[in-house]
């Protein structure tokens, strides 16, 4: 929200003196963010200067410039010769000089020039050029704003340019602060000057008349709230839309980042950023008969201000006559009754719009404008009358108008503004701070609050223009607010004991920092994806799966929830090589969706947004929702050792991507065994299965080729996914440490014929499992296949080591436990010892 200084006068004592610095210190006070210093970027001397006479001098180029001679005063060198290329004034005409010196906004500095065999004594300025409007086919002449001052006065104040605005952050929940008027009172809250409500008027000023027919008809509203409580019309006739709007209006506005763009819709968006009613103005001539307003019919469309033509929802709430359609209610008028520069006779609108009809439609149109910003966070109820009162005077003192007296609007619910109870305890409980009861009452009515006393404790009833008062907590926070987030003590609460992280966010959190602590970069990714990556990565078979499709999805390239998080990885390796970083090893760690067969997930009921869901409508949303599982992902890719000096480089691949996976395993608690296996996406061969026990956890493997290059990734990747939840789940409530035997190890190898079709993996299990609590160690040293084994066959040997916890073992009893393992082999798998 953008605040002139000026305006923000008007209604409170800032001292002349106050800085912008100043003024943002005192609205930080009271819980806005500061923005910027916003101001026109003028430095002078610019003044206004008399055109006494011209030559029009043609050029070669075709153009023609005007030589004028143009009296700027005696204090600034009375009469300067100066070029200008527009031909829109006259001699005797007043406009504004700026004098060599000078500086326009851009920076744009200005100085005496040789131009068109002339030197340029100074710039005759048009409004484009003063930060005025967007206007600058012609110079800008002061008879156009109104406006006569004697050659040589300073046209920065006469057209109220020395103004300066501050720029805060209004939160959604503080809609009251889009308006000069909110924003005052909060600066009188902050420093205690004094505050002028400019929406305080005589209810015989601003009460209407009946005679204008309007109507309202929502029979079905939606959530239960009429679609409009308020809507006050105010004729005015014979208005002349060519009037100038006067310059310290437009200086106003244009400081609150709005254009200028005529008399009449000025004076409307004056009022909207003054009062922070969002009002709107009808030709009344190009109307047809009364308003209504109602809910659209499905198939209406209607043309906006803006000359699109939209279709309309039947949720959408329109402002209609007699023709039909004429505006989308609290977001933007309809083209067939906008004012123009003929309009004569003028039907002012100011409503009271249900807040949340107007964010959705909005939203729905892709229409935002600053009438919804203002309605969809909540508007004064009381204000409409006032606004409407306040843009007709306007329009008379500026446009020349007269307002009639016999049309007027109507109230369509009565204004209620529940009590809250606020027991006298409660604020400071919830703050920590022992505030007196008088410094809480008084907090509660400097915000416009009415507070009474009842049975212990206070009935608070908010101020109109406050929505966002509703309970008890959010009276504490004003009261808080009010007198000093200063006064709250810096003190870190205790948490009560038992309380912390759950075992599985825990066994998360580990994982996360040992993959980070190997040298890991974790890369969260959207978990959107398409369907084929769906199928190619979710299955290991590459078969068509089920998988949840978005209804709004970010990306219609890619509208499914994601079955794996390969492929947000193998994006993310795509962006990063495209920008030169070819050696990679990363990992995620999110949530993919496994949709059961046969089951339909979503929903097409939208429970009221106003309330909280009750229990068995928050039940069936969960049920909408697919089974989701927490997977962990690493991906590699380039070389896991770079090339220097003295150093081969060495290629990244399949052995590193198991150190990840006993990384997860270790972190997790398990011990995870590999066995060979397929899958879809990797390369035959090169792929793995990754057990607990029996139970399959997830798979290791290369990419295939012509996948890796679909993604424009032309080395090795190797990749590993793991159900984290389910392995997690597998570790159990505690991790023991074994003892360490201090005696020494027995060392020694078996070779095995098996078939070559049998994992390694079952061999080694088999001989864990035959050879005894003896056997500290297994793990695979070869597999051979050629000469001297079978065909068909592979010899695989394996390093066994043996230790006792009590004793030193005898070469006997090694043997014994190895062979046990051995004959356990053979009788499962026909396994012979290799000679």
């Amino acid at each position: 929200m953008r605040v002139p200084l000026s305006w923000l006068r008007k209604f409170v004592d800032v001292p002349q003196d106050a800085t912008p610095d100043d003024v943002l210190a005192a609205l930080v006070r009271v819980g806005f963010e500061e923005e910027d210093v916003i101001d026109f970027g003028l430095q002078g001397p610019i003044v206004v200067g008399e055109v006494l006479s011209f030559e029009a001098e043609p050029q070669s180029n075709g153009k023609t410039i005007r030589w004028c001679q143009v009296d700027v005063g005696a204090d600034h060198g009375g009469v300067r010769g100066i070029v200008c290329g527009a031909s829109n004034f006259f001699a005797g005409d007043k406009v504004v000089v700026t004098l060599p010196g000078a500086v326009l906004p851009g920076p744009f500095p200005i100085a005496a020039r040789k131009t068109y065999g002339h030197v340029s004594d100074g710039m005759i300025a048009s409004a484009k050029e003063l930060g005025l409007g967007d206007e600058h086919s012609g110079i800008l002449r002061l008879v156009e704003l109104g406006l006569d001052a004697p050659a040589g006065t300073d046209a920065i104040a006469l057209l109220g340019l020395d103004d300066v605005a501050v720029d805060i952050n209004v939160t959604p929940d503080r809609g009251y602060a889009l308006s000069i008027r909110g924003v005052a009172r909060e600066y009188s809250h902050a420093t205690g000057a004094s505050f002028r409500d400019p929406a305080e008027r005589a209810w015989s000023d601003v009460e209407p008349g009946t005679g204008f027919p309007i109507a309202v008809e929502d029979a079905a509203p939606l959530r239960g709230r009429l679609g409009a409580t308020e809507f006050v019309a105010r004729v005015v006739r014979d208005v002349d839309p060519t009037k100038p709007t006067p310059a310290w209006m437009v200086a106003r506005l244009t400081l609150a980042g709005i254009r200028s763009l005529g008399i009449l819709i000025d004076i409307t968006n004056y009022v909207m950023i003054e009062l922070g009613q969002p009002i709107h103005g009808y030709d009344l001539d190009r109307l047809s008969g009364g308003i209504t307003v109602r809910r659209a019919v499905a198939g209406e469309t209607l043309e906006t201000l803006d000359g699109k033509v939209r279709t309309l929802d039947p949720e959408d709430l329109l402002i209609t006559d007699g023709s039909g359609p004429i505006g989308l209610a609290g977001v933007m008028g309809g083209g067939a009754t906008e004012m123009t520069d003929a309009t004569r006779n003028v039907l002012i609108e100011a409503a009271t719009f249900d807040t949340i009809s107007i964010a959705r439609t909005a939203r729905r149109h892709k229409l935002p404008s600053e009438a919804s910003r203002r309605f969809e966070r909540g508007v004064d109820p009381l204000v409409p009358f006032v606004a409407a009162r306040r843009v007709a005077d306007l329009m008379v003192e500026y446009a020349g108008g007269t307002l009639d007296t016999e049309l007027g609007g109507a109230l369509f619910a009565e204004v209620f503004i529940e009590g809250i109870v606020l027991p006298r305890d409660f604020v400071a409980g919830l703050i920590g701070v022992e505030y007196t009861d008088d410094e809480i009452v008084e907090a509660l009515q400097m915000i416009g609050a009415e507070v009474t006393e009842a049975d212990g404790s206070w009935v608070v009833i908010p101020p109109s223009w406050r929505p966002d008062l509703t309970d008890k907590w959010t009276l504490a926070e004003e009261v808080a607010r009010i007198e000093g987030y200063d006064r709250i003590p810096s003190v870190l609460p205790l948490p009560p004991s038992g309380r912390g992280l759950t075992s599985a966010q825990q066994g998360r959190r580990r994982v996360a920092n040992a993959l980070a602590a190997a040298g890991y970069v974790e890369t969260p990714s959207f978990p959107f994806v398409t369907e084929a990556d769906n199928d190619l990565h979710g299955s290991a078979s590459g078969e068509h799966v089920p998988s949840v499709r978005l209804a709004n999805p970010l990306d219609g390239q890619a509208p499914f929830l994601r079955r794996s998080l390969i492929p947000g990885l193998l994006q993310v390796a795509h962006r990063n090589v495209s920008r030169g970083l070819v050696d990679l090893a990363l990992y995620e760690l999110g949530t993919v969706f496994l949709p059961e067969p046969g089951v339909t997930y979503g929903t097409t009921h939208v429970p009221p947004l106003a309330v909280r869901p009750d229990a068995a409508t928050l039940a069936a949303l969960d049920e909408s929702i697919p089974p989701q599982h927490r997977h962990v992902a690493v991906l590699v890719t380039g070389s896991s050792v770079a090339k220097q000096p003295g150093q081969t480089p060495v290629s990244a691949g399949l052995t590193d991507v198991l150190d990840a996976v006993r990384t997860v395993a270790a972190a997790s608690g398990v011990s995870i065994d590999v066995a060979q296996g397929m899958r879809a996406a990797l390369h035959p061969g090169r792929a793995g299965v990754l057990s607990v026990g029996s139970v399959e956890v997830g798979y290791v493997g290369e990419v295939l080729p012509s996948v890796a290059e679909a993604s424009d990734l032309h080395g090795r990747v190797v990749v590993a996914e793991i159900d984290l939840d389910l392995l997690l789940s597998l570790a159990g409530e505690r991790v023991v440490a074994a003892s360490l035997s201090g005696y020494p190890a027995a060392t020694q190898d078996v070779s095995l014929v098996v078939g070559a079709d049998l994992s390694a993996s079952e061999v080694r299990a088999t001989l864990v499992e035959g050879s005894g609590e003896l056997l500290e160690s297994v793990r695979l040293v070869d597999d051979y296949r050629g000469a001297g084994v079978p065909a068909g066959a592979k010899s695989l040997t394996f390093a066994l080591r043996f230790r006792a916890p009590d004793r030193t073992l005898t070469a006997a009893e090694a043997t014994e436990a190895k062979l046990a393992g051995v004959a356990l082999a053979a009788d499962r798998f026909g396994a012979t010892l290799r000679e």
